[in-house]
């Protein structure tokens, strides 16, 4: 699970590299956050010459989680980092593209332009 300060690698092409949760939205009671949930995150290293600078506050979708994941046929997922997507307010991605495998989980919580995007849905 994603809970406040876990560090994240940005899986996008929006600038940021490094992503802060500061305020995970999703899960239970709020204190966690699992795979499609947003949360609130603070830039910790950027790109020099992107749109997202470091230190800004932004929103981002959970694609990849170290932690295993319970799916409802009984399987579990995990992978190899935590991972985020940046969104805006309206669940659209900012980047244009998405690098690595996202999780099947996306498709079920209405980012299906982010699924599209990922070279591979695990």
């Amino acid at each position: 699970m994603i809970g406040m300060r876990t560090m994240l690698e940005v899986a996008d092409n929006s600038g940021a590299r490094k992503l802060q949760c500061i305020l995970p939205r999703g899960g239970d009671k709020g204190l966690t956050a699992g795979l499609g949930d947003i949360i609130t995150a603070a830039v910790k290293e950027a790109a020099p010459d992107s749109n997202v600078k470091k230190g800004k506050v932004v929103r981002a979708v959970i694609v990849r989680m170290r932690k295993e994941a319970r799916r409802k046929d009984g399987t579990y997922i995990r992978f190899d980092s935590n991972a985020a997507v940046l969104v805006n307010e309206l669940g659209e991605p900012v980047g244009t593209r998405v690098f690595g495998p996202v999780a099947r989980e996306l498709r079920d919580k209405r980012f299906m332009k982010i699924v599209s995007l990922a070279p591979e849905v695990v």
